[in-house]
């Protein structure tokens, strides 16, 4: 790993395919829209893409290979302050009982960093790596390879990928993960579950989403997974404190919602019986959720001198400056408004994040200061996206329109290897926040070599 590493401009690779070839694909993509978003999550009823963005290979790996060493830094921080899951929650002031399925005793491992996803935006043409969520319950990854499969299916039969390929299936990757994790036997029978009640697109209708997620089976069973998707309101216990779902026990759980947020139901009660028991393994353990929360950013940051120079030197690069958002930080949050963001330090989606440059001084005050006040925040150095060329289609009219616009990466690492990546791609006249409440376009990506 390179820490001085030339990252390639944001449009190279998309440039320096040829004229035609680009042409081509805006047009087989502008006219195949509907067919290729159809059934994936959006709040947007104005824009789809009309090309997914394309980067080189070297730059995706080595972008892969940063975000796998502060992946670790991460973990090597909270472990230098705790020794147990309770530990570090208490030292991230996380309320007890906040974090469901926790278990207070675990130890801290490198079992924690199963599945792991930052989220990435280039700023001056650089990565900077703006928050990382380390848990399995990472959204989006069913979206990104079922767009990026279906561009890709598309530019096959055109005969367009001849110079770019899609990115390796993050999904295939997350089984393999699950599979060799918790060592499963051939043929397991592992519950994937979700709670619909959450706030996610789709979930309002359970039986639909349930449909759309249904080639997940198939997809698992060359894995050696015999995979059972349901509500986790559905799960029970039987005589032996087994994990019943779908009217058979299962030999492991996929967990796919966040154990923050996830709705209290008798079902959940039954997961937390059988990891209880010990008859339910599970990926991943809730402990890596409180690895997601942003002060360990701040510890990074206070722990420099701790670290090899090597170290040090991709943190400065690649993580933004953050500290602890307390009383003694107001002056500066006040003085230095236009290079700073607030964020909740357990938020996720965009709730609550305070953007300096984006506000009024007014604004900004109050809401530093109430979030001094409730505490549980942090102060983090804003970084602008830097804004690429895109090209779109306006539903209503079926035109095709280039326009500038941010854009963030989320590479998917499971069993800490590398697959494909989430690219949240802002829309003409949109925001600067890239989150999918935010009305952003969701898609995998394109690889040239």
């Amino acid at each position: 790993m390179d820490p001085n590493y030339s990252w390639p401009p944001l449009d190279a690779a998309w440039n320096d395919l040829p004229d035609s070839t680009r042409s081509a694909m805006v047009t087989a993509g502008a006219g195949a829209w509907e067919k290729i978003f159809h059934g994936r999550a959006t709040y947007n009823n104005q824009w789809r893409l009309a090309r997914p963005p394309v980067l080189t290979s070297d730059a995706f790996r080595e972008l892969n290979e940063v975000c796998d060493r502060i992946a670790q830094l991460i973990l090597e921080a909270c472990c230098r302050r705790a020794r147990t899951a309770d530990e570090l929650r208490r030292l991230l002031d996380v309320p007890e009982g906040e974090t469901r399925l926790l278990d207070p005793a675990e130890e801290l491992h490198e079992g924690l960093l199963a599945a792991y996803r930052p989220d990435v935006l280039f700023s001056g043409g650089v990565p900077c790596i703006v928050e990382y969520n380390i848990d399995s319950s990472l959204g989006g990854g069913f979206d990104a390879d079922t767009v990026i499969q279906r561009y890709a299916d598309l530019y096959r039969d055109a005969g367009l990928l001849d110079r770019a390929r899609p990115a390796p299936s993050l999904l295939d990757q997350r089984f393999v993960a699950i599979r060799d994790t918790l060592g499963l036997p051939a043929g397991a029978r592992v519950a994937l579950l979700l709670d619909f009640d959450a706030d996610y697109p789709g979930l309002e209708t359970p039986e639909m989403f349930l449909r759309i997620l249904a080639p997940l089976t198939d997809q698992a069973r060359p894995f050696g997974i015999d995979l059972v998707i349901a509500s986790v309101g559905s799960a029970t216990l039987d005589d032996e404190r087994r994990l019943v779902v779908g009217g058979a026990p299962v030999d492991a759980l996929f967990r796919l919602f966040v154990p923050n947020r996830v709705t209290p139901s008798a079902g959940l009660d039954a997961v937390a019986g059988a990891l209880a028991a010990g008859t339910l393994p599970m990926f991943v353990s809730s402990a890596a959720w409180l690895l997601s929360n942003k002060l360990n950013y701040a510890w990074l940051w206070a722990d420099l001198d701790l670290l090899p120079e090597p170290d040090r030197a991709l943190v400065r690069r690649y993580v933004p400056h953050t500290v602890a958002l307390t009383a003694d930080q107001l002056d500066r949050a006040l003085a230095e408004q236009a290079d700073l963001v607030a964020k909740p330090s357990g938020g996720s989606a965009g709730l609550g994040v305070l953007i300096g440059p984006e506000m009024s001084e007014a604004a900004w005050a109050a809401g530093v200061r109430a979030a001094i006040d409730e505490g549980g925040h942090i102060l983090q150095r804003y970084h602008e996206a830097d804004r690429v060329a895109m090209d779109f289609v306006r539903i209503e009219t079926g035109e095709t329109v280039t326009a500038d616009v941010p854009w963030s990466l989320a590479p998917y690492l499971f069993g800490r290897t590398a697959s494909g990546a989430l690219a949240r791609v802002g829309y003409p006249g949109g925001e600067g926040v890239l989150n999918l409440a935010r009305g952003v376009l969701l898609t995998g990506i394109l690889l040239t070599d």
